[in-house]
């Protein structure tokens, strides 16, 4: 398949993904169903992203230019996919760069974020049935000449080991930051309360620490984040919000609450679900010069990513920072990634 045809079905891809076809209405509620996480509003977050700043043609070809891919790849390598599942379709960009660059794969879904995908994958069947000769799934992912790989830290040390031999690219841990210098007014606040709370903070994008100057004023911080209240309502969010202020109060933790969410004075840029950590700051550039660079996505504030920005990524914001179109132009030549 030519990369004309390639981009033609993605293109095909995004037409259906915005559209109220029944058969893919069904996937989406199955996906809610199979996995509480995945609420609707979230469900149709992650496919407008995709759609808007992804399945265009003009960023598609934009995107695929530098790379130099041949039209019609004379020998195409099988990469072995294996896919996350915090948020809707995470693993939607490692697909599509794969099947961009012309090679064929094998994916490995995430038992979180089974139906969606498969609709997709079932779609691009219909519409052409040399895609299945691209695109196949397996529960074990063997025989493959290159791997992309996604997980926590102790899954990726299990990937390091079992994909030694081969070209691989594997993802890790990452979280993301933001840095207010204490002239944020409520808009700003409430874009910020996006990069908080949207996929229950969930993604690797979603902002887990905030660093303020000495002195900040909470208050209308947690004002503007009762933007997101309706989050306490839903009921596993709820039970990860009730065990955490269990936690802090049996440990006489300082603690701040809107009710939706906690804050917590904490040195690690991870925080757990329905908690956000602070620290002090007196000099910006010290705060940027401790970040763990393995551990941060992005950095949101004035002077980097914008307010309420951090879960709008392009087509060439790659996780980790690892350009996958660039590892996968080269497989086969390199070991390692």
């Amino acid at each position: 398949m030519d990369l004309k045809n390639r981009i033609r079905l993605l293109l095909e891809l995004g037409e259906m993904m915005g559209s109220e076809q029944d058969l893919w209405q069904e996937a989406k509620k199955s996906a809610f169903a199979h996995n509480p996480w995945f609420t609707p509003e979230f469900i149709d977050l992650a496919i407008g992203q995709i759609v808007d700043r992804y399945l265009q043609k003009d960023l598609l070809e934009k995107w695929i230019q530098p790379y130099q891919f041949p039209q019609q790849s004379a020998d195409p390598k099988n990469i072995g996919l294996v896919m996350a599942g915090n948020i809707p379709l995470v693993g939607f960009h490692d697909f599509l760069s794969i099947f961009i660059s012309g090679h064929r794969q094998l994916i490995k879904f995430s038992s979180k974020d089974q139906e969606l995908m498969g609709a997709l994958l079932r779609f691009l069947y219909e519409q052409d049935p040399e895609t299945k000769d691209l695109i196949q799934t397996a529960p074990l992912l063997k025989g493959c000449d290159g791997y992309i790989a996604t997980g926590s830290n102790n899954s990726a040390r299990y990937f390091d080991y079992y994909f030694k031999k081969y070209p691989s690219l594997i993802r890790r841990n990452r979280s993301s930051v933001a840095i207010l210098d204490g002239s944020e007014d409520k808009a700003d606040l409430e874009k910020l309360a996006d990069d908080v709370y949207l996929y229950f903070g969930l993604g690797c994008r979603n902002v887990t620490k905030i660093f303020v100057p000495e002195n900040y004023d909470f208050v209308p911080l947690l004002a503007a984040f009762c933007k997101y209240r309706e989050l306490a309502g839903h009921h596993k969010y709820k039970n990860n919000y009730d065990y955490q202020l269990s936690l802090v109060i049996l440990n006489k933790r300082f603690y701040m609450t809107n009710e939706s969410i906690l804050l917590l004075e904490d040195a690690s840029p991870f925080s757990p679900i329905s908690v956000l950590h602070y620290a002090y700051y007196s000099s910006r550039d010290q705060v940027i010069a401790s970040l763990p660079a393995e551990n941060i996505q992005c950095i949101v504030g004035k002077g980097f990513l914008p307010f309420g920005k951090s879960q709008e990524p392009g087509l060439t914001d790659y996780a980790d920072g690892a350009d996958t179109l660039l590892f996968l132009r080269g497989i086969g030549k390199d070991k390692r990634y």
